[in-house]
């Protein structure tokens, strides 16, 4: 008989044990091994069960066990140990406050995310964007970073995962119940749950509560639709990540941005934390937060140019995707219709809305609105997340920028980094914590540096592979103990199964590949020479075996298929004990995944790769990596951190030549460098040059690789000037740069390079000579201080393309002339050698502007000027 409605019924704590409640609300226990050994040993069969949850530990305790617990003196201690550190980790001085006796930075930082992968107690992320918003707010909190997290709250997550007999997978969405997640209600002060409203067409509101989770230091809130005042339709808007069709992404993204303010608003109020004075936009999908803000500056009195300054200032915009697929479109008019009179933000006219989002430049669809165009006409500062990534980022974005080369488009790069303490084995950190110190090695996971990981050079090999095979075996055990569960939800009987107890050998080379299943990622690049792979995976004396996982989009059938290749593969009973498929990848398999393989495999497509956190992860507990040249991996590989598969970049459009080489590269390498190193013994019977290569990745790529070192870039180079510059914008300020923006942007067209001269006259010139430059220019109804002229010059390629180029401002000489125009000057210094070129171009210059590219205005010769100035003008 089937229940009509479920709750909760929670036991009551004694007296003693009340602090178990705090520390289970607070999720610092995900990576805190001291606070999670301690609720193991409240109940370890029922901690199993609630696969590790202290929530659900203690929603299912035993009172017996409860009140012998309160008599308990020695866990009492423990208790009051791991309480007491709870404490001073909340209070105490970190880096960020270290930092800010002498440096000026943010009283506080609102970060916008979609999805977040904190733990898998608290399923709201799909895959790396989630999971690098997670260890973005976790390495916030080690440091002491005054973040504020927003997101949504998902009464369905993600999709779970199975397999049918045949290999096909199948969707589940089980029902989440806050109330049994660590999760506390946002309250006013009269007790009443906290709120936020948007406005919808017709008259109709989209109401949201705020529950709050909090990220050890850093509180979480997520907006939540299923309340009793929104009809069925509004109810759903929060139901699952990434469902739906246009209108529910759209609905979506704006409770978002839109309702994301709003809570952060109620929230500091409700709690007298700082404002925030910068605000992060973790990929579009958050953009509509700076239209909310300028709405707020438009009711204070500010014109709405005055308030996009203002909102601009402190503006962070982070682009996580290389393809334009990736990146949310809606309609113009499904737009339009929920914004402006009749909708949410009524005093903002629709059309300044939509100009934000359109694709208005070369090669754009005019027609449809674009959550990352606005992001980055929103934000005055703009990063990829690998140098790789924010080079395709230029290119993929420059139409916004018209007239600059695609290397001044103003996108910087912060490589991505993973939260080391919530991704690195227990048995990594014992071994850390006796050979270097506890709390060196904890400085070293946290706060990084590479002073601190010399020390792993120090570790004696035997130690350093006892620990690798220790790992492998306890991959192999759990990968039998998914791979069963697996199977008997594929339809298999016990009796069928037998043959699961000799998967996978805990001596053999092993292979790790787990992450999303879009096509540009290759689940089955391994499979493209089957005999091959079949020959490595059985090889007598040097076999390999690979453990597989992966999610494809619920609506991606190319990615179902790819899947089931792959699985029914792996159901080869020649192979089957070497290859397997485990359904339902997340955050609990990875952190059994990652520690127990010796190679982690990554084979996208080149540069379809934005930054690639899983290898990272891996690197941390001593897998080295084989990957294609992208992303992270791009920036960082060296020889002896792993091994790189080469891409044949220049082998044309047909994508199955390219897989082609691109496998029997991968095979090559397997079958020549990796088994034979992994299996070759020096005099002590250890792969010396193995365990040499996992020193070498724990000791030189593990400080880089750290989410602390990712968060410690953002604060340094993007959130302390977008706060600085924020505090400079006061509304006077504003009104003054939006006015001095319109009125440079209509008397552009007056502005000309009208004639350019050097004190060269042969094309030809000695190294290290020093030329004399003239220019002579017009600008119309501006002012000499209302520009740049610039020299820009360096080598050129066959097209008299300036590659490498250095820019010096020229000064005005003197007055304008009798027509008008403003002779400038400067010198040209002939530093290189070869073809050498420069040119002239003049630009917007004000003291307010992030960078010269800002206004997105330019002025360089003309054609004819630049012909008429022989091979020296290109």
């Amino acid at each position: 008989m089937k229940a009509i409605r479920r709750f909760t019924v929670r036991p009551l704590l004694p007296e003693p044990l009340r602090p178990l409640s705090d520390l289970a609300r607070n999720l610092r226990w995900s990576w805190h091994a001291d606070t999670r050994e301690l609720f193991q040993s409240v109940d370890p069969e029922h901690w199993a069960v609630s696969d590790g949850d202290p929530v659900r530990l203690l929603g299912g305790v035993r009172p017996e066990r409860l009140a012998e617990l309160a008599e308990d003196r020695r866990f009492l201690r423990r208790l009051t140990a791991v309480t007491d550190d709870l404490h001073d980790y909340l209070t105490g001085e970190r880096w960020y406050q270290v930092q800010a006796r002498t440096t000026e930075l943010p009283a506080a930082v609102a970060y916008f995310s979609p999805e977040f992968g904190v733990t898998a107690a608290l399923p709201q992320y799909s895959g790396g964007l989630g999971i690098l918003a997670g260890d973005h707010l976790k390495a916030a909190s080690d440091l002491g970073v005054p973040l504020i997290g927003v997101g949504l709250l998902y009464r369905h997550g993600y999709f779970r995962q199975t397999l049918s007999r045949d290999g096909w997978q199948q969707e589940h969405y089980p029902v989440l119940d806050p109330n049994e997640l660590p999760l506390t209600p946002l309250r006013e002060d009269d007790g009443t749950p906290a709120r936020v409203a948007l406005a919808l067409p017709a008259g109709k509101q989209l109401h949201a509560r705020i529950w709050l989770a909090q990220v050890g230091r850093v509180p979480l809130l997520m907006l939540d639709s299923d309340v009793e005042e929104n009809d069925l339709g509004e109810r759903g808007v929060t139901d699952r990540l990434y469902g739906g069709g246009s209108e529910h992404r759209l609905l979506q993204e704006m409770l978002l941005g839109i309702g994301g303010v709003r809570a952060v608003r109620t929230y500091c109020r409700l709690t007298g934390h700082a404002l925030p004075e910068v605000f992060h936009t973790n990929e579009g999908h958050a953009g509509f937060l700076g239209l909310e803000r300028i709405a707020e500056l438009c009711d204070d009195g500010l014109d709405f140019d005055s308030a996009l300054e203002a909102v601009r200032a402190g503006t962070v915009f982070t682009t996580h995707t290389p393809v334009p697929a990736g990146i949310d479109r809606f309609d113009r008019e499904l737009v339009a219709r929920h914004f402006g009179p009749d909708a949410e933000l009524p005093r903002i006219d629709v059309e300044r809305v939509l100009r934000l989002g359109m694709e208005t430049y070369p090669g754009g669809e005019p027609n449809l609105f674009n959550m990352a165009v606005m992001g980055l006409r929103l934000a005055q500062r703009a990063n990829g997340v690998s140098l790789l990534h924010g080079q395709v980022s230029r290119g993929m974005f420059a139409g916004l920028w018209p007239g600059f080369d695609a290397a001044e488009v103003p996108i910087t790069s912060v490589t991505n980094g993973v939260h080391a303490p919530t991704w690195v084995a227990p048995e990594v950190l014992r071994l850390g914590a006796r050979e270097v110190g506890a709390q060196r090695t904890e400085d070293a996971l946290t706060v990084g540096g590479s002073e601190r990981w010399d020390a792993v050079a120090g570790i004696p090999d035997q130690e350093v592979w006892e620990l690798r095979r220790l790992l492998r075996e306890q991959l192999v055990d759990e990968v039998r103990r998914r791979l069963r569960a697996s199977w008997r939800q594929r339809g298999a009987g016990t009796a069928e199964l037998g043959w699961i107890d000799g998967v996978l050998d805990p001596d053999v080379l092993t292979i790790g590949f787990a992450r999303r299943v879009p096509s540009y990622k290759r689940l089955t690049l391994m499979l493209r020479d089957r005999d091959r792979l079949m020959e490595l995976l059985l090889h007598p004396e040097r076999p390999i075996q690979i453990v597989v996982a992966g999610k494809a989009h619920p609506a991606d059938d190319g990615g179902k298929r790819l899947v089931q290749e792959l699985v029914r593969f792996a159901d080869d009973p020649r192979v089957r004990h070497r290859i397997v498929f485990l359904p339902d990848y997340g955050m609990a398999m990875a952190q059994k995944l990652y520690p127990g393989c010796d190679i982690w495999l990554n084979n996208p497509l080149r540069p379809l790769e934005a930054c690639g956190t899983s290898g990272m992860k891996a690197a941390l507990n001593g897998c080295l990596n084989l990957s294609v040249l992208d992303g992270w991996w791009d920036e960082w590989f060296q020889p002896d951190f792993g091994w790189a598969i080469p891409t044949a970049d220049g082998a044309g459009t047909d994508p199955d030549h390219r897989d082609d080489i691109e496998a029997a590269a991968l095979y090559d390498l397997l079958e020549q460098r990796i088994t034979p190193r992994f299996y070759e013994r020096g005099r002590g019977g250890l792969p010396d040059r193995w365990i040499e290569m996992v020193r070498q990745t724990l000791s030189l790529l593990g400080p880089k690789v750290l989410a602390g070192r990712m968060v410690r870039e953002y604060v340094e180079r993007l959130y302390a000037p977008a706060a600085e510059a924020h505090r400079a914008m006061d509304p006077d300020t504003a009104r003054e740069l939006a006015v001095w923006k319109g009125r440079v942007r209509s008397a552009w067209h007056a502005v000309t390079v009208d004639h350019v001269e050097t004190s060269v006259v042969t094309t030809t010139a000695e190294l290290g000579s020093t030329l004399a430059l003239r220019v002579r220019v017009g600008l119309g109804e501006l002012a000499p201080e209302d520009v740049e002229v610039q020299a820009v010059s360096g080598r050129v390629d066959e097209e008299d393309r300036i590659t490498d180029a250095t820019t010096v401002p020229l000064k005005p000489a003197g007055g304008p002339d009798l027509e008008g125009r403003w002779l400038y000057e400067g010198p040209l210094s002939l530093d290189r050698t070869g073809p050498f070129g420069y040119t002239v171009r003049i630009l917007p210059s004000h003291p307010l502007l992030a960078s010269t590219t800002e206004v997105g205005v330019v002025t360089v010769p003309s054609e004819e000027l630049t012909s008429a100035a022989g091979v020296l003008l290109r």
